[in-house]
């Protein structure tokens, strides 16, 4: 049993018996030990997309009527019900519509963008450096896209999903999150793939630096009614849209009222972005329960992925094969 298991069963027990509701009022429901309560299960599913949309430079929020239509046009464009295109499309679609989770919250917030920080929405340029690290894995890729199972993304291996975070990001579906609370922790279970962040309350240094981690290493503190997180000690392989194993991501978590927890983040990597960015998301109550997500539990999805390329791999070869032949 390892120790990351016991402090997390250890968490869910006093939960259980500490646990509190949440009082009518606008003071945030208090845990027994008097820390804001941020338990419950929590969604962040949204249509806002993570950067704002080229179309609608210099527009920070719709109006009413922009948000419903920009709701129901991103419903059309996304339906998995759709069938109108080539085989190929079809399976890169993969779900029907009723698997997708993609929120309906563009209306709620007006936003144009979760990032808030540039003013326009977007994320800001790599640094040179980073736009060379990314040539190479895209020519990597190019080159072995499947030689071996470490050539896949991180998804693609169901070793971690970027909506695990830090930053937690909507994805298109299992989009859930369960937060329970301890005096001395903050334990945030992922829905997808099933991750679980142990967040320790108690003052002490990162991890040293050469330890790496995929979710890099978390401390929590409260700062008034507000739990700050501050992440670093990232893998390089973690790769958030091209950040490196300097990624350093500050998450703020408040309670705003019964059914809302206010989540921002910066994410700061100065040798790979060429200035800080910061976004947020209204995470609103869910109903849960929270499920398994099994992701190659049980499933050839990797096999499928290599065997194809061994037998994309033996059609080139005797096409080749074949072309010398003729000569």
């Amino acid at each position: 049993m390892t120790h990351r298991f016991v402090a997390f069963a250890g968490a869910l027990a006093v939960v259980i018996a500490a646990g509190s509701p949440a009082p009518a009022s606008q003071t945030p429901p208090r845990t027994l030990d008097g820390q804001p309560n941020l338990q419950g299960i929590w969604t962040n599913s949204t249509l806002t997309p993570l950067e704002r949309p080229r179309e609608l430079a210099g527009k920070e929020f719709f109006s009413e009527k922009e948000a419903a239509d920009y709701e129901k046009q991103a419903r059309e464009r996304n339906n998995g019900d759709r069938r109108d295109s080539n085989a190929e499309a079809d399976l890169t679609v993969g779900y029907n519509d009723v698997w997708w989770d993609r929120g309906t919250r563009v209306v709620s917030t007006r936003r144009t963008s979760i990032i808030v920080d540039p003013p326009d929405g977007r994320i800001p340029p790599l640094t040179p450096d980073a736009q060379k690290k990314e040539a190479a894995r895209a020519e990597a890729r190019r080159l072995h896209p499947a030689d071996g199972p470490e050539d896949r993304s991180l998804d693609d291996r169901c070793i971690v999903r970027r909506n695990a975070g830090p930053p937690m990001l909507p994805a298109g579906y299992n989009n859930n999150y369960q937060i329970f609370q301890t005096p001395e922790y903050v334990v945030i279970l992922i829905e997808m793939i099933h991750d679980v962040r142990l967040i320790p309350l108690k003052a002490r240094p990162h991890l040293p630096g050469q330890v790496h981690q995929w979710l890099g290493d978390s401390l929590g503190r409260w700062e008034g009614d507000t739990l700050v997180v501050d992440t670093t000690n990232f893998t390089d392989q973690t790769n958030f849209r091209g950040s490196g194993d300097h990624l350093h991501v500050t998450e703020r978590f408040t309670r705003v009222d019964e059914n809302t927890l206010l989540y921002r983040f910066t994410v700061d990597d100065a040798q790979s972005f060429t200035r800080p960015w910061s976004g947020e998301i209204p995470m609103t109550k869910a109903e849960g329960p929270i499920f398994e997500y099994a992701c190659h539990e049980g499933n050839r999805s990797m096999d499928y992925i290599l065997s194809a390329a061994r037998a994309e791999e033996k059609a080139a070869r005797e096409a080749e094969k074949a072309s010398f032949d003729k000569r």
